[in-house]
């Protein structure tokens, strides 16, 4: 993929199969978060609010959504690996062939933004 000058860029230029996971995932955060800044970061698309950010991106079976140790926890962790996603400290993986788990990342986005409020 060459470099993206903003995430439209970077999302057409993805693979067809990840095109439709990247655009749910910008929606959930666009609307959860409407004050996000939208930007492209370290190449990948970057969400900035209230001093913290998030960002997503596509990999060749999965798109990844990365929001931070902070917010993500083990039993958050824990309970995205019981249905079916996997995890890292910060990032829940999407694989193409899955849902996008949109209650789940409302809800830790809703979490993000308001500590983030609260820390400025």
């Amino acid at each position: 993929m060459s470099k993206p000058k903003d995430v439209d860029s970077y999302i057409a230029n993805a693979d067809t199969e990840a095109r439709p996971t990247l655009e749910e995932l910008r929606e959930i955060i666009k609307s959860t978060v409407p004050e996000a800044k939208e930007e492209i970061s370290y190449n990948v698309p970057f969400y900035t609010f209230h001093g913290t950010h998030v960002g997503i991106s596509a990999a060749k079976n999965h798109a990844t959504f990365g929001i931070g140790a902070d917010t993500l926890q083990s039993e958050d962790r824990k309970m995205l690996e019981e249905k079916g996603y996997k995890t890292g400290k910060e990032t829940i993986q999407i694989r193409y062939d899955q849902a996008v788990p949109t209650t789940e990342i409302t809800q830790l986005l809703e979490e993000k933004a308001e500590e983030a409020k609260k820390a400025q």
